[in-house]
């Protein structure tokens, strides 16, 4: 795994590793909503703060349960995790695997909670 991964779109990479919580909410509230909301979290993490609408499947399930990304292969998927460190190399891992839409919310839930929801809870 390289020791930095470019959060800014790039000629060879026109889209960025990374966007914004207010672009991710956009997204979500776009009707129809284009954009799956993954969050790579774990279960108990889930539990105490949620984003609605967001798909929990754990960082270590992933690659076992790829198939159920596959409709989103070709669309914008937005991956959360706590503070964005997980989600990057989740993002990094799909990328590989020919999701090319997909992206890491920056700051995670932690800065949605500051930035978009105060009422999801900050652990």
């Amino acid at each position: 795994m390289p020791s930095s991964i470019p959060t800014e779109a790039s000629p060879s990479d026109p889209i960025a590793v990374e966007v914004s919580t207010g672009e991710a909410r956009a997204r979500l509230i776009a009707s129809p909503p284009d954009t799956l909301l993954l969050d790579c979290r774990e279960p108990d993490e889930h539990a105490i703060a949620r984003i609605d609408g967001a798909r929990l499947i754990p960082m270590r399930e992933i690659p076992e349960r790829l198939s159920e990304l596959e409709p989103w292969r070709e669309k914008p998927i937005v991956v959360h995790c706590h503070h964005g460190v997980r989600s990057l190399r989740v993002v990094q891992w799909l990328r590989q695997q020919g999701f090319a839409h997909a992206q890491s919310m920056r700051g995670g839930i932690d800065a949605w909670s500051l930035e978009v929801d105060p009422s999801v809870p900050r652990y």
